[in-house]
């Protein structure tokens, strides 16, 4: 089955879900700032993707900006950060199997489908 980790007020995350509605039924949504991943579900995400954890962290955000720009973070350091700032992870991260993507832009689901 198919997930999308999903943030309803976030335009491509809105457009990745719309995406997923037209080509299946079958996925499941996470809201993940709802139900947040603790650090061995990020882990296992991230080794989905195939990127390092610092590439999942949404830089922009202020809390990152407040509380680790600058820092020199483990990576355990940055997953830690994530879940407890759930904010700070990029959106949306789909999920099909082994292969997951971030849909920015939302078309690159497309290519795990």
């Amino acid at each position: 089955m198919i997930s999308i980790y999903h943030n309803p007020r976030c335009s491509k995350s809105r457009e990745a879900l719309e995406i997923l509605e037209t080509k299946t039924n079958d996925f499941k949504v996470i809201k993940y700032l709802d139900d947040v991943l603790d650090e061995k579900a990020l882990e296992e995400i991230i080794n989905l993707l195939k990127i390092k954890p610092i590439e999942l962290v949404r830089k922009n955000e202020s809390i990152w900006k407040d509380e680790y720009k600058g820092l020199d973070l483990t990576d355990k350091e940055i997953i830690a950060a994530m879940a407890k700032h759930p904010k700070l992870i990029e959106r949306p991260i789909v999920i099909n199997g082994n292969k997951a993507t971030i849909g920015r832009p939302p078309q690159k689901i497309l290519d795990i489908l």
